[in-house]
């Protein structure tokens, strides 16, 4: 007799996509979940400016590349202000928000045991 497949109702079949596949391509990249979590928890419009402070080292560049990706996938929304200087402001939206429960763990994983990694 099969075992049940572990974590929930999924089939046990190898040929099947696994969603984490998908889920890393989303994430994938050195700041993706920095970007991500730093708009989560915010949970307000942020300047680039200070998003980019938030999450530094990160290059204007990567910092660009990255949020264009996430607003073409709906994670992020993004709001320019007809002012001069321009004021571009950035928003998690209500799909990014629902990442918070993925993420929280992760977070509060580094914060117990970070310290014991080797570096």
């Amino acid at each position: 007799m099969a075992e049940p497949a572990v974590g929930g109702p999924e089939k046990n079949n190898a040929t099947e996509p696994c969603p984490m596949t998908d889920f890393v391509s989303l994430i994938s990249g050195k700041w993706a979940i920095p970007i991500l979590y730093r708009l989560i928890v915010l949970n307000t419009p942020v300047r680039f400016s200070d998003l980019q402070r938030a999450v530094s080292p990160i290059t204007q560049k990567e910092l660009t590349r990255q949020l264009r990706l996430f607003e073409q996938r709906g994670l992020v929304s993004r709001q320019v202000y007809a002012e001069v200087p321009p004021r571009v402001e950035y928003c998690i939206t209500p799909l990014g928000s629902t990442l918070r429960s993925a993420l929280d763990p992760l977070a509060e994983w580094m914060r117990s045991h970070g310290g014991a990694l080797k570096r």
